[in-house]
């Protein structure tokens, strides 16, 4: 057996693996090719994402089964997988507690409008008022995409006194279905994007949507940016139709610099910074591949198995 492994997270998973694999421990774009070239077994993550799929497509037959620690596979050949019976781990819940403590920043800083603060420290400018004068306490949040990180978020920001309400595929415990969410907007303070990256997702938040807002109402995203449309998001943060847009992903990425969204007003960027904000992704990561990999070979049922149809 035969796997092809990031060079990365040896130390952490070297101790762990069974003594018969064959390892290719990769540190480039070109090792990963190689490397998964025969292997049956393939963790090829790298930044920028293309490089991943890039990497996939140089494996062979005899791959099996390919993990990765990214939630979303929008970056993945799914045709590519599914024609080949791969099955693919994802790294759902790796990264859902920083990512959701983010959201839950991005909604504080919005409501008291610290980036306002920040930039009068950065003046030596002592003010006289608080810029932002939300409190959150008794506001209401729509969180779209209700699942591992949107439940965390949830939690989290009902502990402020925030009514939720939730849109899943289902419908399930009380949440909105996605055909349901868009005529509610006009109730909620603070709308979340923290659904998976599919097709039907994509500019998901457009004119339509953002007219819909309660004025004041701030976009909170952190799943991906090609679910925003970026035009009508800048015509209305610069009529001030929104609140304001808190965006964690961009669509580019990185955003170039003569970007439009960077000078918008009413717009906090963090460059997609949400998931690096903890210290614990690799080693969740090696321990969910080890344990994924000694099911894998005693042909039990694998965790966050995906759903190549459904993108996620």
């Amino acid at each position: 057996m035969k796997a092809v492994l990031p060079a990365l997270a040896r130390p952490i998973l070297e101790p762990g693996l069974p003594a018969d694999i064959e390892i290719a421990w990769f540190a480039s774009p070109r090792e990963a090719a190689a490397g998964i070239a025969g292997a049956e077994i393939a963790w090829v993550d790298m930044q920028p994402t293309s490089l991943v799929a890039e990497a996939v497509r140089a494996g062979g037959p005899e791959l099996k089964w390919l993990s990765t620690i990214y939630a979303g596979l929008d970056a993945f050949p799914l045709d590519w997988l599914r024609e080949r019976g791969v099955v693919v781990t994802n790294g759902v819940g790796i990264n859902a507690v920083a990512v959701a403590e983010y959201a839950v920043m991005g909604v504080l800083a919005a409501a008291k409008r610290f980036d306002e603060v920040v930039r009068a420290q950065g003046r030596l400018d002592w003010l006289a008022d608080a810029p932002g004068k939300i409190e959150l306490f008794e506001t209401r949040a729509l969180i779209v995409g209700h699942g591992a990180i949107g439940r965390l978020i949830g939690e989290r920001l009902a502990a402020f006194g925030i009514t939720v309400t939730g849109v899943t595929r289902s419908g399930a415990d009380g949440t909105l279905t996605p055909d349901r969410w868009r005529d509610r907007l006009p109730e909620f303070d603070w709308v979340i994007l923290a659904a998976p990256s599919t097709p039907e997702t994509k500019a998901m938040i457009g004119a339509a949507e953002l007219a819909r807002f309660k004025p004041g109402a701030w976009l909170v995203n952190i799943a991906r940016g090609d679910m925003i449309d970026e035009e009508p998001l800048l015509a209305a943060l610069r009529s001030g139709t929104i609140g304001g847009a808190f965006l964690d992903p961009t669509h580019p990425e990185p955003l170039p610099p003569e970007h439009a969204l960077w000078t918008a007003p009413n717009c906090m960027l963090t460059m997609h910074l949400s998931g690096r904000s903890q210290t614990k992704m690799f080693r969740r990561a090696a321990d969910l591949f080890l344990r994924n990999l000694d099911a894998y070979r005693a042909g039990r049922p694998m965790k966050n198995v995906a759903d190549l149809d459904a993108g996620y």
